[in-house]
């Protein structure tokens, strides 16, 4: 076993990255040319923000050095990476230039076309006289890539960076991350080409390699550090005669080795952990993800052997999807990875899928207070009955809107509330306007009343969730019962795989809202009912992140409890539904739902339909509306907030 590196302890950051901050343009098309894709999915990128947002979702603290522009695409990465838990403080703002861009294409297993808009970006215009000695005597490693050291401007950043870590005793990384293209050796549209010789960039690279502690580069980039082209065991040489760094050399499937002072007559005499054996969709990033993976058992204290093993498993589970940052594990998927029960091809490893889905950084709803007004068939209803014209429905829906945003206001909801509104004609100028602005939206894409279950407005759900916001949540409303004759049981569950394998391909949350027919649940049964039906789901390998259920005895919310716990510990919980009952039942209903799993309501015309209609016949007015629903609301809110104090004890 090698012995752990020297780090300093007790600092308020573990690693600060210093390097590239742009956003990748990953294409959807794979197998296309890029002059043929026509779609691009955008994600944080560079390969110094892709080492500091995989450490950080590892659990280390980390912090990122960089520059971005002062502009929407600036802000997508520092929101990005301070979701994952990364300090973005040391980020600089550019009122001048623009964020960098990469287009990157996945054309097959060997070909990556890479498109850098690099030209007087921001991260490259980074000034080296804010960075800031103070904060990085407050952490325990540096590390930097390489293309802060292909230009003037990013060098002398570099350069003093390395400096202040050299005074206050951090560990100093250089990964070497050789780009050609980025030190002008090759056209613009090379920048898949991983190396070219160049005497310049060598010498450039040596009078800087004195300055680390560890070295991390593919044999190419040894190559072009050594300066010995074609010689990898020569060019270590001459690495090691300007450097006292440990190198740690990735040789791709091969795995790696680690080489902490004199370089070895071979190659395969230096201490070695093989790789892991995985299909590749995608080798960009796989470099950044191995030295998220490798910095973290460092920093960890663990030596070379286990760290690499660490290191290997981040690189083979990225190279195995679709980006890179988002593509990084969380410490659950590792440890399902070594857990021994994985599926030997990544990308059919289920549990993983799921792991990465809902271990990942996601906000968090401690509760959640909703009023749903996603009705459609009701509004139309209402409007019919009171002699008012349908086009009247969406400026209703804006006002149930300012309803909620008032009692988000007066009973402090932020972070605790949404709201549940339909995305066709009558519902979409409130949901615009409700997205983005903090709140828990959800959506809905049942046709309403359908039974079989069928989707509103589309033939092809998948397709449909390609033009949603990824915050909205997916709501389904499904008429169920698991004693449905078996020709209507198999149609809704396939309807059901169906919007399951399209929300995980999609990215969005799914809510399940279960109503069992009264037909077939006679009086005293719907609990069980419910519950049957919420197994019957989970058989089916449907996993939601919420579930919108009818209000239960304590005893029924138990038995979900314990359902929800054995078959998928990662939901979010679940929330209950108004049926359209009475304020008074449903605050009463409350009192029977203290299991931590359930975490608040969703309901809509208990406290809307009444005055929803005299609005529409034209005996209330526009803010006699908002108050009264927002009474009716605020009630709501009251009661379950209060719903503890008479419980105990209480049976179901």
């Amino acid at each position: 076993m090698t012995a752990p590196l020297s780090i300093p302890s007790g600092r308020r950051f573990d690693l600060a990255c210093l390097g590239r901050l742009a956003v990748d343009l990953y294409a959807q098309q794979v197998g296309a040319r890029l002059e043929d894709v026509s779609s691009f999915a955008k994600y944080l990128g560079g390969s110094s923000a892709n080492i500091a947002f995989g450490v950080a979702r590892l659990g280390l603290r980390a912090a990122m050095v960089s520059r971005v522009g002062d502009e929407q695409m600036g802000r997508f990465l520092t929101e990005t990476l301070q979701r994952e838990g990364c300090d973005t403080s040391q980020v600089q703002l550019d009122p001048q230039r623009l964020t960098g861009l990469v287009l990157l294409g996945l054309k097959d297993r060997d070909t990556f076309p890479l498109l850098f808009y690099r030209e007087n970006c921001a991260d490259m215009a980074i000034d080296a006289t804010a960075i800031r000695e103070d904060f990085l005597a407050q952490c325990r490693a540096l590390l930097i890539t390489g293309t802060h050291l292909s230009a003037p401007t990013v060098r002398a950043a570099s350069i003093a960076a390395l400096g202040h870590a050299r005074k206050h005793g951090l560990l100093r990384v250089l990964d070497i991350d050789y780009r050609p293209v980025l030190w002008g050796l090759t056209k613009r549209g090379e920048g898949a080409n991983r190396f070219v010789a160049d005497a310049s960039v060598t010498a450039q690279l040596q009078a800087v390699l004195p300055e680390f502690d560890l070295l991390i580069g593919t044999e190419e980039e040894f190559l072009i550090a050594g300066g010995v082209p074609g010689d990898l065991l020569a060019s270590l040489r001459a690495v090691r005669a300007v450097s006292k760094a440990a190198l740690v050399v990735k040789l791709g499937a091969q795995g790696c080795c680690f080489i902490p002072a004199e370089v070895p007559a071979r190659i395969q005499d230096a201490v070695t952990v093989q790789g892991e054996r995985i299909e590749v969709m995608n080798v960009l990033g796989a470099g950044d993800a191995f030295a998220a993976g490798l910095m973290t058992g460092f920093l960890r204290g663990e030596g070379f052997e286990s760290a690499a093993r660490l290191a290997n498993a981040c690189g083979a589970i990225v190279v195995s999807r679709h980006a890179c940052a988002p593509a990084m594990p969380t410490p659950a998927e590792l440890a399902h990875w070594f857990g021994g029960s994985r599926n030997p091809k990544v990308d059919a490893d289920r549990q993983l899928a799921h792991l990465h889905r809902t271990t990942a950084a996601r906000r968090d709803w401690p509760e959640l207070n909703v009023m749903a007004f996603d009705h459609r068939s009701q509004f139309f209803e209402m409007a019919r009955a009171a002699g008012a014209s349908e086009k009247r429905i969406p400026a209703l829906k804006k006002l149930l809107q300012q309803a909620f945003a008032q009692v988000e206001q007066s009973h402090g909801l932020q972070g605790r509330g949404g709201v549940l509104i339909d995305g066709g004609d009558y519902g979409f100028d409130a949901l615009a306007d409700a997205t983005g602005r903090g709140w828990w939206v959800g959506r809905p894409v049942e046709l309403p009343g359908s039974r079989p279950l069928r989707f509103d407005g589309t033939l092809s759900i998948g397709s449909a969730l390609r033009t949603w916001p990824a915050e909205q949540v997916v709501k389904c409303l499904v008429h169920y019962h698991p004693d449905d004759a078996c020709e209507l049981r198999l149609a809704q569950e396939l309807k059901l795989m169906e919007l399951w394998e399209a929300t995980r391909e999609s990215g969005h949350e799914l809510l399940l809202e279960i109503i069992c027919p009264p037909a077939l649940t006679p009086a005293g049964t719907v609990d069980a009912a419910v519950l049957r039906a919420v197994q019957r789901i989970y058989n089916l390998g449907i996993r939601p992140e919420w579930w919108k259920l009818a209000p239960m005895g304590v005893a029924g919310w138990s038995a979900l409890a314990e359902l929800v716990a054995a078959r998928d510990p990662q939901c979010r919980g679940a929330v209950i539904l108004g049926l359209n009952q009475p304020l008074a039942e449903l605050a009463d209903s409350f009192r029977m739902a203290t299991n931590p799993l359930v975490k608040g309501f969703m309901v809509g015309r208990s406290l809307w339909a009444s005055a929803a209609q005299r609005w529409l016949g034209g005996s209330l007015g526009d803010q006699g509306l908002v108050d009264e629903v927002a009474l009716n609301f605020a009630r709501l809110v009251d009661a379950w907030r209060g719903r503890k104090a008479t419980t105990e004890g209480r049976p179901a």
